[in-house]
């Protein structure tokens, strides 16, 4: 008799038993920034492009263009002290350290990561899609009037108005259904839960 996952024996053999596939941990999904790239690279382009004109030019005898030689004469009278070197200097720095940021960040922070089956196979789920089945469970805990659900990458923010019923025990129950519907969603890292239940406000 063969048991689950094992293979049937052909010709007598003995049957093998074939390992379950064991799930791999999936890293965030990495932004392709193409309009980034694209405006750095069409900048450097054509400032590399008017200086190697320029210079060209000065060694065929012509003049310098106005823009070199004013900035020039600029850069050699102005103190590092002035105040148009400093803005520029951090104006500098800190385009530099966005394109930083850029490089050494993944993106994509609407996807929720997945734990992947096999090592070939990737998945995401989207934050707003994940928020939305979260509140629909919430929903159908008995006692809640309306539910909003805040979902962040590290932490499932939700907040319920509960009509009937003790807000301890909708609580509770609260808790216990999305603690399963987080652990349903299969998730590389799932998020840390967080509920608030309230009454409704008075009107008027």
């Amino acid at each position: 008799m063969s048991g689950p996952g094992a293979t049937p024996a052909l010709g007598g053999g003995t049957a093998v038993e074939e390992p379950a596939a064991t799930p791999v941990s999936s890293r965030r999904f990495w932004a392709p920034r193409r309009v980034p790239a694209v405006v750095v690279a069409l900048l450097l382009a054509a400032a590399c492009a008017l200086l190697l004109y320029d210079v060209v030019a000065v060694r065929a005898g012509h003049p310098a263009m106005r823009w070199r030689r004013a900035l020039a004469h600029q850069l050699a009278e102005r103190q590092l002290d002035d105040i148009w070197v400093l803005v520029g200097a951090g104006v500098a720095a800190a385009l530099g350290l966005w394109l930083i940021v850029l490089a050494v960040t993944p993106g994509l922070r609407d996807l929720l990561p997945m734990w992947r089956p096999r090592p070939d196979v990737r998945a995401a789920l989207r934050r707003d899609a994940a928020a939305l089945l979260l509140r629909d469970r919430a929903l159908e805990v008995s006692g809640v009037r309306a539910a909003r659900v805040r979902m962040r990458r590290r932490k499932a923010d939700v907040r319920a108005v509960v009509h009937f019923r003790e807000l301890d025990d909708v609580r509770t129950d609260l808790e216990a259904s999305l603690t399963d519907t987080i652990r349903g969603l299969g998730l590389a890292r799932p998020p840390a839960l967080s509920v608030r239940v309230a009454r409704p406000g008075r009107k008027g």
